[in-house]
């Protein structure tokens, strides 16, 4: 990785958390609209997408960019090696667009196949999260740690519902054994942020289904505080584990083999 994509990533996420930041500061002038009919996205995420990409494109033109909103189409990312950046202009815009503070700018630069370096920019309360595979991970210049508890009934949950409410049943059985065998459930709506916070110890695990930008950058900083980060389910194969979007599961090592079983538990009608 070139020495200076570090310190650029993380400028480039303030500098767009500072242009979302400044789309919404009049929120009723807020232009809103629905991807697919369902999919909230406002003229910030345009904007702010637009502002990383030309801007990367400008010091790494060689580079591949996968995009939520310009280019979110990329098929081959599990078996691409090369140089690419995996950005999500506006992780959590329902809450942007309704003028809650958890929403974040997440930038992840990859190349062999891994993350090298992650940055997820809360503009709204002054947070920077980000890492350097195997240096650490940090929220602004402080280093942060994964919390260390050892039993689900004290346990800090968080997870997110789906934009397509399909079938139900298996979300439902989930929440309902969390509810029962863990301390407390949070829905904070910004993926990104949720894993960040488990990576720093606000809370203490996270599953969910996610978008390959809404995490790419945040499991790193993850693993990078101590996290195990991994799925409750198989990895189908051919799929690269680094970049496998379902059934995500982020806690300390205590807890992760504690919540893979409850959720499997959960999946197999064992409530």
């Amino acid at each position: 990785m070139d020495s200076a994509i570090p310190a650029f990533t993380r400028a480039l996420a303030e500098s767009a958390g500072e242009l979302i930041k400044k789309e919404r500061a009049v929120l009723e002038s807020l232009e809103t609209s629905y991807k697919d009919g369902v999919e909230l996205v406002t003229h910030a995420d345009i904007a702010a997408d637009k502002f990383i990409c030309d801007a990367i494109r400008k010091a790494y033109p060689e580079h591949r960019i996968l995009a939520e909103e310009s280019a979110p189409d990329m098929r081959d990312i599990s078996s691409f090696k090369g140089p690419l950046w995996i950005i999500d202009p506006i992780d959590g815009t329902v809450n942007y667009a309704h003028g809650h503070f958890q929403s974040a700018v997440s930038i992840a630069y990859a190349e062999g196949g891994r993350v090298h370096c992650g940055v997820v920019c809360n503009p709204f309360v002054a947070e920077t999260f980000h890492a350097v595979l195997g240096q650490g991970a940090f929220l602004n210049d402080k280093a942060i740690k994964v919390a260390q508890k050892t039993e689900l009934r004290r346990a800090l949950v968080a997870t997110g519902f789906p934009y397509i409410k399909g079938d139900m049943t298996p979300l439902v059985r989930r929440l309902a054994l969390v509810l029962q065998e863990c301390a407390d459930l949070r829905r904070l709506g910004a993926a990104s942020l949720d894993i960040c916070w488990v990576a720093m110890g606000r809370l203490d695990v996270y599953y969910e289904n996610l978008s390959v930008w809404d995490f790419a950058a945040a499991q790193l900083i993850a693993r990078e505080a101590g996290a195990r980060y991994g799925h409750f389910k198989p990895v189908p194969e051919g799929i690269s584990e680094e970049f496998h979007h379902q059934n995500i599961l982020v806690a300390n090592e205590t807890l992760y083999p504690a919540m893979h079983d409850l959720l499997n538990r959960a999946d197999a009608g064992q409530v």
